[in-house]
Parts: structure tokens; C-alpha cells; sequence
């Protein structure tokens, strides 16, 4: 691809269409892609059993909210931890290392004799599952072809989106044999995937260790001065708040309180969005290779913006279903545009574990501030006022993306400016 200059910062100008590229995915992707199938399926084997499981060492709603919360919130504080540890011993290492913590711990809590041991098993998983995550990233970002970045992140979220399709359902099935079942099945899933990528994963450049300089770390200041990333970290905490915070948390409440429905109305809300997802995911990362990631960002980020906001206006469940579907498209169109941008800006040559963490954190601290602000809205001035400011975060979030450079037409031709 012939470079070009760069408009400046601001001006909503998209680069020329591209033609995708149409090859075959790499080997090490394809791994990459069963792995996160195995771990989303295990996720979804536990997600649904351990409130219920908590309650049975006789506590209440709050404490059992409290050991969902926990795994949230070690997640968020080891994140520098676990970028640091990829700057040091690699992507692979820290990925199957993160994996069996959290098989370890999970395991653990299928013996937990007490409320207190089942809190602290849950929240060493938490650390244990930051450490893959992150590394996850960034083994899919130096691994990617730069011209299939948008591609290879939509497979990798389908295969994390069918494993949380099927986790509930098969996790269902084996809470009839007892609460504790779905714990051990999760773990052996996680040991699993750590064999999986241990021994089928071809190559992987390291990153740590005795290579560390011939690999050089991409420090999180010179990340910053990116428009692009200050943008993808915008739009991150933006739908950690809104797709993985509120979605969660206020709109099953939403559909009860609201909307006079029962509770079969919330499962539909989050069915409608994830097929809505699923439909995006079809064709969302191979218009970002295309058209570009910031044309997807900007549409994913105002049509989930305002169907999310269109939530607090409906007032029978058609319309509710409608824009929960709307928003999920929202969010399968932004997705894989927004982790191929942070890849591009770290390129395949560097590590960027703390660029990475830091990305992560952003999703992870919206997830955590968005329940909690919502419900404050919606106690003191309705659902109406939660969903508004909701979909307003968005919204914004996209104003960003409108000053921000387009990274796909570096993702293969030099890099002239960064701001």
C-alpha cells in the first residue's frame, strides 16, 4: 500500500476501501480461536451456578453478589502486574500460567467447605484470569497478518461468543448433578485449552527472558500519545460500562421493574443482544480491514449509544427486545475495529503488555462503575436518566473516535505522526 499523508487530527476523513484480505487464517490463530472457545464454554458452565452455590453456605443476596464482584476486582488490580510479567517471560508463558491459576482455583471452589474459602479460591482466579487475558491479547496481536487484524478479531470474539452461547445450557445440565460439578468441568476445560496452546502453538516470537532486547517493549507513555489509543481507551471503559456493567446489571432489572415483565423478559434481553452480536461478528472485522477501524468504531459506538439510551424510552417488551438487539449489533460492529486499532499501534515487533493492561483495566474499572452509577440514577430519578447517561458515555466515546487517526492505513505503511 502506497503511503499517504495523514489528515489532520479532527477532519472525518477514511482512507480509501481496501480490499480484505481473503486468505486462509494461520495455524497459530486457529489455535488461538479453540482455546478461547474453551474458555468461554467453561466461563459459561460456572456464570449461572455460583450465586446459587454461594447462598448455600447461608448467606445472603449481597455476599453472593459479593463473590462475582471479587473476581472483577482482582482482576483490575493485578492487570499491571500481568503486563509486566509478558515484558518479562512472554506471551505464552504468562497465558498458560494465568490458565491453570484459574483451574487451580476454580477446582478449589468446588471444595470450598465455607463462604470465606469460596471468596478467596474466586478471587485468585481473578488474578489468573487477567494474566490470560491480557497475554491473550497479545499473543492474537503478534500473531495476526496486519492486513487481517479486524478479521482475526471478529473470529476470536464469535469463539468466545459461542462459548458463552453453549457454557450456560451444557452448565444447566451439570448443575443437575450437583452445584459443584460445574466448577470441576470448568477446570478441566482450562486445563484444556493450557495444552492446547502449550503444544500446538507453532511459533511465538518471546518476548522475555533472553530476547527481551531484541524485542523491545512498547511503554505505556509513548501508547498515550496516540490518538488513537487515548480513543480505543475511551471507547473501552465506554463498553465495559455499558455492554459488560449494565447490560448485566440494570437491564434485567429494567425488564422486571420497568416493564412489569417477569424474569424470562431479562434472558430474552440478553439473548436478542447476543444474536445481535453474533450477526455483526459475521461481517464487522472484515469492513475494518476494508473500510477502516475508525468508520466501524464511529458506527458501532452511535448505534449502540443510542439504542442502549432508546432502552429507558420503551415501555412495552417489543420495543425493549428491539433495542437490546440494536445495541448488540452496535457492539459486534465496534469490537473487533477497536482491538485492531490497539494493535496496530503496537504493531507485531513490540511487546505491549502494559499497553495491553492498561487497555484491559479501562473495560474492567467501566464494568465496575457502570452498575453502580446507573442504580444510583435509577433509584433517585428513574430507569429513563440511567439509560440516557448510559447511552451518552457512548456517545461520547465516539466524539473521541471522531478526532482520532485512522490506523489501518499505517498497519502496513510507515507511521508518520501519532497525534
Amino acid at each position: 500500500m502506497t503511503p499517504r499523508s495523514r489528515p489532520a487530527a479532527g477532519r472525518l476523513r477514511f482512507p480509501a476501501v481496501r480490499r480484505a484480505s481473503q486468505a486462509r487464517l494461520p495455524r497459530d490463530i486457529k489455535v488461538m480461536l479453540v482455546a478461547a472457545f474453551l474458555i468461554a464454554l467453561g466461563f459459561g458452565l460456572v456464570a449461572p451456578v455460583l450465586p446459587q452455590f454461594a447462598t448455600t453456605f447461608d448467606v445472603g443476596a449481597t455476599a453472593a453478589a459479593v463473590i462475582v464482584s471479587i473476581f472483577a476486582f482482582m482482576r483490575l488490580m493485578f492487570a499491571p502486574a500481568g503486563g509486566a510479567l509478558i515484558g518479562r517471560l512472554g506471551e505464552r508463558p504468562v497465558y498458560v500460567t494465568g490458565l491453570l491459576i484459574v483451574a487451580a482455583s476454580t477446582a478449589a471452589c468446588a471444595f470450598a467447605q465455607n463462604y470465606w474459602q469460596l471468596l478467596v479460591f474466586r478471587g485468585l482466579g481473578g488474578a489468573g484470569s487477567v494474566m490470560f487475558t491480557v497475554a491473550s491479547m497479545a499473543l492474537v496481536i503478534r500473531l495476526a497478518p496486519p492486513e487481517s487484524r479486524g478479521r482475526v478479531s471478529g473470529a476470536y470474539a464469535s469463539a468466545f461468543l459461542i462459548g458463552n452461547v453453549c457454557g450456560p445450557i451444557v452448565g444447566g445440565l451439570l448443575a443437575g448433578f450437583g452445584l459443584r460439578v460445574p466448577f470441576l468441568a470448568y477446570a478441566g476445560a482450562l486445563v484444556l485449552a493450557a495444552l492446547v496452546v502449550q503444544t500446538q502453538l507453532s511459533h511465538v516470537p518471546r518476548t522475555g527472558g533472553h530476547d527481551a532486547s531484541a524485542v523491545p517493549a512498547m511503554q505505556f507513555g509513548e501508547a498515550l500519545r496516540d490518538s488513537a489509543y487515548r480513543a480505543s481507551l475511551f471507547s473501552s471503559f465506554a463498553n465495559g460500562w455499558a455492554t459488560f456493567g449494565v447490560r448485566m446489571a440494570t437491564v434485567p432489572l429494567f425488564a422486571v421493574t420497568a416493564l412489569g415483565s417477569g424474569p424470562e423478559a431479562a434472558g430474552w434481553a440478553l439473548a436478542v443482544f447476543a444474536a445481535g452480536n453474533a450477526v455483526a461478528l459475521t461481517f464487522s472485522g472484515r469492513l475494518a480491514d476494508s473500510l477502516g477501524r475508525k468508520p466501524m468504531m464511529l458506527a458501532g459506538l452511535a448505534l449502540t449509544g443510542l439504542a442502549t439510551g432508546g432502552i429507558g424510552l420503551t415501555h412495552v417488551l417489543g420495543w425493549f427486545l428491539a433495542a437490546s438487539m440494536l445495541a448488540g449489533v452496535g457492539a459486534g460492529l465496534l469490537g473487533p475495529a477497536q482491538q485492531a486499532a490497539v494493535a496496530d499501534v503496537i504493531g507485531r515487533e513490540r511487546s505491549g503488555g502494559r499497553v495491553l493492561a492498561a487497555y484491559q483495566m479501562t473495560a474492567d474499572i467501566g464494568a465496575i462503575l457502570g452498575p453502580v452509577f446507573a442504580g444510583l440514577l435509577a433509584d433517585a430519578l428513574g430507569y429513563g436518566w440511567a439509560f440516557a447517561v448510559t447511552g451518552s458515555v457512548l456517545l461520547l466515546a465516539a466524539v473521541a473516535w471522531l478526532l482520532a487517526r485512522e490506523t489501518a492505513q499505517t498497519a502496513t505503511a510507515p507511521q508518520s505522526s501519532q497525534s
